[in-house]
């Protein structure tokens, strides 16, 4: 990644990635707490027209490059070695748009069928019961025929995924399936009569509340990019009851206070799983703690086995529409 390439990431982007969130904004743009000291007052301001900032309080801005050099104290070379590594979904994005060359092209859109990518999905814990959420997407790069596990967007884009490869296809979007229905229109006034939903930062957190939800009645609005919070928020307007399964990182906890201040009555889930990032990750660990418990081999490799089939015996969720978590 050069200067250039950095620079045209979302800077709200790169923000968020760092768990700062606006105090205020509207389409041209927003203000924030200084970054660099503690303050009282937003003095931070993000042009989103043309993406760059000016801090008000000490008369100062620039673009990406500038400001990670201040918020880093570092070089050059060294801002654009972080920048390589954190993969931000605008800079992919940017890519894709590039693949929409002719050397590049989707062959074929399919039910899943490969066998590697159904293993693929085993090892993250997720049964034959997801299969009919996601598909199996066939493309070509140059000379190079590809395939992946493909998770559809409201726009027709895809999220894509198998053991080697994380990316996505055509536009990047939200995605909102309905566990009975499939893909939901969100122009269909149907949608509004919904009232309850499931809100994920990825496609696999949510195919593992698939795995092991049981009674669920609803939709699950997948995020698909902490860039697209804004998106999601404004869609979580149509649900009277909101469940958050988000991650337990930065810049996840930050997504929650954000979507919280928007609707207080939301429920945070994300204490099931404290001890992880996620809800794949905490499904993945808890079959492996109970294999080991069912075979008998518990060793230290399992120290939370017991705790954590005691917490098992326990788990149930339950919201107004009485969903809950299987054991």
């Amino acid at each position: 990644m050069n200067c250039k390439q950095f620079n045209s990431i979302s800077l709200e982007e790169v923000l968020l990635s760092l768990g700062h969130l606006p105090t205020k904004q509207n389409e041209k743009e927003a203000w924030y707490l200084n970054p660099f000291t503690t303050e009282s007052q937003a003095s931070f301001k993000l042009d989103k027209r043309i993406n760059a900032w000016y801090l008000h309080s000490e008369g100062v801005g620039g673009n990406n490059t500038d400001f990670m050099k201040r918020y880093l104290d570092t070089s050059v070379n060294e801002v654009l070695i972080w920048a390589e590594k954190q993969k931000f979904s605008s800079f992919h994005q940017q890519q894709h748009i590039k693949k929409s060359e002719p050397n590049y092209a989707i062959d074929e859109i399919l039910n899943l069928q490969n066998p590697n990518l159904k293993q693929y999905l085993q090892g993250r814990g997720l049964s034959p019961k997801t299969y009919d959420y996601v598909k199996e997407i066939r493309f070509t790069i140059g000379s190079k025929k590809l395939y992946a596990i493909g998770f559809e967007n409201l726009s027709g884009g895809f999220e894509l995924r198998n053991s080697f490869y994380k990316g996505s296809l055509l536009k990047k979007d939200i995605s909102i399936i309905n566990l009975n229905c499939g893909l939901q229109d969100i122009s269909s006034v149907e949608v509004k009569n919904i009232k309850s939903a499931a809100v994920f930062e990825g496609f696999m957190d949510a195919l593992s509340f698939v795995e092991m939800q049981r009674s669920f009645a609803g939709d699950i609005l997948v995020m698909n990019s902490i860039a697209l919070l804004n998106k999601s928020i404004e869609h979580l307007k149509n649900y009277s009851d909101i469940n958050l399964f988000l991650d337990n990182d930065t810049a996840g906890i930050k997504c929650k206070s954000q979507i919280i201040k928007s609707f207080p009555e939301a429920k945070d889930h994300s204490g099931i799983y404290s001890n992880h990032k996620d809800l794949n990750e905490f499904l993945i660990h808890r079959i492996k703690n109970d294999k080991a418990i069912k075979s008998g081999k518990q060793s230290e490799k399992f120290p939370e086995a017991d705790k954590l089939e005691q917490r098992n015996q326990k788990l149930e969720i339950k919201n107004s529409n009485g969903f809950k978590i299987k054991r």
